[in-house]
């Protein structure tokens, strides 16, 4: 760019961000002059520096330039949130939603969805993003989530190279890595890396002694260390020494310090419900009359829609308690409308103390004056891990809120099995990763195969971030065998020189070199092209299952058949046992509520070993559901033969609760103590989507065309009272599949 076009764009930026109530920022500035160039971007910086000003300033460009823009999220409640704010900023009527749940004004000028439907959409109706002028990758660090990373990098490759790109990420080591992969797709990518938070932040470790709870400075004023005052904390545990702080305790100094409101994460659903019971039994009350007022409004209003019956079963006279004295829980387990009541309260300033599981940390706007983290380990399912660099800024990125905190606080709790040292490395780490957990699947390579020849699929499998990185990584593994080369060519001339004892003693340096060598180069093509064998192994199972065969024009080139069109419409983890189901009729002669339950057994995935649940009554649900387990051990069976990861084993532990939502039960009759309001939401949500999936393909691929029809009565009975509430309005009329855009878990 001139330095005369330079100037322009920069005094454009600063212009936008004061039109906007902002100074604008030297990082920001930088990216929005790169966006003006038409450049795509990376902008990795802390939580709330104000990377989403870069992201609709790039809204602002494409739809100033005539075109629409896409703004994507990894999560249904920020994409939510996303649309509430741009609809702010842009007014309500230009600003549409796609996600798995809802449809609204799909094709308006600027569309939030998931990247899940903005993945399905590529794959099933390009011309949906013709018009598309820039595309928003919100919270692009996420694609290292090994569940659902991997469709990041499918929207980055499939994109068309005319659409603007804008990675929004939190700081990572290897941001100037994931630029260069970016451009190497799609052109002159400028990556912007901004570590400065604007406001700063404070470690502050709480510790109990006595009746008291003391705050140390977790850091050195030298910041080169532990503080030796909590060093010293360790030569005194046990009886009458340190402990670990009790919560209502930590409340109470915070609010004496003025450091409230505080998110507090606790990583137990039922240890955030626990928490918010034990203030409240020691009598922990943060709320004035007026905001007390102020809280019933917000109560009354989050409960339309809702009977009295549900509302007990849900747990709201509880959450109500809790809230009127300040107080709330946040997490997963909760239904998304008390949620986002909480997360209201809570940035209203009513809610002073919100006891939060890890998922408050990704995306939603919910800034704090301080974090509390209680534990510097969490339960990964199996095992309790020790949380990572990258984990803990996530969470103390909460903490400081711009235009109103001049510092935040990130406060650990003591505990004699963490010593100082660990948690000032936790704190100081700078070094936070960005790794990818791309895989081709089924589905994936359905696609594919579909739309070009094998070697351009193949070639697609090899431009994700996951091979880059591998190829990166083969580099310097035949760097380092040519270094060893050098050295086994010196350990022979040397050997020449030698006699005796001196020559067999290089002689055998030179061997064990060569061996070296051998093993590094075998490492180097393991490593080069596992994805490729991952695409050719998936390739032939799906042509042996009759998904895929040769094209009959002798083109070289597979194509789908009648079943593989069908593979290419189902989303999910369960791609291939769903299709396999479909195609040998064993949901074909149910009724829509013995569909549900025989469909949740492909969707539903227990949280941890708990209770088996009891099956539906009907034998015929019963042999249904038995026949289908029967089809995913022959594909598990299929796929350890061929060396293929095995698909999750399926899990019948919903059928029975599927079956009675969808025969009219009430919720208090099939909401145990055991299993939260917001699990029974999302797992009657992703059943909704299969159902919807298997009405859009069957209908489409013209199979089986009945069940199409009754999975569609099956997605219209789950769809109903609590699980039917959003938080954004659903427009008359509009299709949940608009624009082809199918709906994923």
């Amino acid at each position: 760019m001139r330095e005369a076009e330079q100037e322009s764009a920069r005094d454009r930026a600063v212009a936008y961000a004061r039109a906007r109530g902002y100074e604008a920022d030297a990082f920001q500035i930088r990216a929005m002059s790169a966006l003006d160039d038409g450049r795509s971007v990376v902008v990795s910086a802390p939580t709330g520096s104000g990377k989403t000003l870069v992201a609709e300033y790039a809204v602002d460009l494409a739809l100033a330039s005539g075109g629409r823009a896409l703004y994507t999220t990894p999560l249904k409640a920020l994409s939510n949130q996303k649309v509430h704010d741009l609809g702010e900023l842009l007014g309500p009527s230009q600003v549409g939603l796609l996600t798995g749940d809802n449809s609204v004004r799909g094709t308006a000028p600027v569309v939030v969805m998931t990247t899940e439907v903005l993945r399905n959409m590529l794959y099933t109706d390009a011309e949906a993003v013709a018009q598309v002028g820039v595309v928003v990758l919100d919270e692009v660090h996420y694609l290292q989530d090994p569940y659902r990373g991997g469709v990041w990098e499918e929207v980055i490759i499939h994109l068309p190279r005319t659409v603007q790109l804008v990675c929004l990420s939190a700081t990572v080591s290897n941001s100037e890595e994931f630029g260069a992969w970016i451009e190497t797709l799609r052109g002159p990518t400028d990556v912007v890396v901004e570590e400065h938070r604007p406001v700063p932040l404070e470690h502050w470790v709480g510790v109990e002694s006595g009746r008291a709870v003391r705050l140390l400075p977790l850091f050195a004023p030298d910041a080169n260390g532990p503080n030796p005052k909590v060093v010293r904390l360790e030569r005194h545990k046990g009886r009458g020494g340190p402990r670990a702080p009790r919560r209502h305790g930590v409340i109470e100094q915070l609010g004496r310090r003025d450091l409230l409101p505080a998110i507090y994460f606790i990583f137990s659903r039922a240890g955030c419900e626990r928490a918010v019971r034990q203030l409240l039994g020691a009598g922990v009350s943060l709320t004035t009359a007026k905001e007390r007022h102020r809280i019933r409004e917000a109560l009354d209003r989050s409960i339309v829609g809702i009977g009295d019956r549900d509302l007990t079963a849900l747990g709201f006279p509880e959450l109500a308690e809790g809230l009127l004295c300040g107080i709330a829980p946040h997490h997963a387990g909760m239904v998304p409308a008390f949620r986002e009541l909480v997360e209201e309260l809570f940035i209203a300033g009513v809610v002073k103390v919100t006891f939060a599981t890890e998922t408050l940390s990704l995306g939603v706007n919910m800034p704090a004056r301080t974090v509390v983290v209680e534990k510097l380990t969490k339960f990964g399912g199996e095992r309790h891990e020790a949380l990572t660099p990258g984990q803990y800024t996530q969470l103390a990125g909460r903490a400081g809120r711009r235009g109103t905190d001049d510092v935040g606080n990130a406060v650990v709790l003591w505990s004699p099995f963490v010593f100082a040292e660990q948690m000032y490395e936790l704190a100081a780490a700078r070094s936070y990763l960005l790794e990818s957990s791309f895989e081709p699947n089924y589905n994936m390579v359905a696609n594919l195969v579909a739309r070009m020849d094998l070697e351009a699929a193949r070639d697609v499998v090899g431009a994700s971030f996951a091979q880059f990185r591998v190829d990166s990584e083969v580099v310097r593994l035949q760097r380092k065998c040519d270094e060893l080369r050098g050295a086994a060519d010196e350990y022979r001339r040397k050997a020449g020189e030698s006699a005796g004892a001196g020559r067999k003693r290089w002689e055998l340096r030179a061997k064990d070199t060569e061996r070296r060598i051998e093993k590094l180069q075998r490492r180097a093509q393991r490593r080069a092209d596992a994805l490729g064998h991952r695409f050719d192994s998936i390739c032939d199972l799906l042509v042996d299952l009759d998904y895929l065969v040769p094209s009959p024009e002798g083109t070289g080139r597979l194509v789908p058949t009648r079943k593989g069109e069908l593979l290419r419409r189902l989303y999910s983890e369960a791609d291939l046992v769903t299709a396999e189901v479909i195609e040998a009729g064993l949901l074909d002669s149910l009724e829509p509520a013995a569909l549900a339950a025989a469909v949740a057994v492909l969707t539903f995935e227990a949280r941890r070993e708990g209770p088996v649940e009891p099956l539906p009554p009907s034998k015929t649900i019963r042999r249904a559901i038995s026949e289908l387990l029967d089809v995913a051990d022959r594909v598990a069976d299929i796929e350890a033969e061929r060396g293929l990861d095995v698909t999750r084993e399926l899990d019948d532990g919903f059928a029975g609760t599927a079956y009675g939502w969808a025969s009219g039960c009430g919720l208090d009759d099939l909401l145990d103590s055991a299993a939260g309001g917001g699990d029974f939401v999302r797992n009657v949500k992703q059943l909704i989507d299969a159902c919807r999936q298997i009405a859009d393909a069957t209908r489409e691929v013209g199979v089986h065309v009945e069940l199409g029809r009754q999975a569609r009565r099956a997605a219209d009975l789950l769809n109903r009272g609590v699980v039917a509430l959003s938080s954004v309005e659903d427009s008359p009329g509009e299709n949940p599949a608009v624009n082809g855009a199918r709906v994923a878990p």
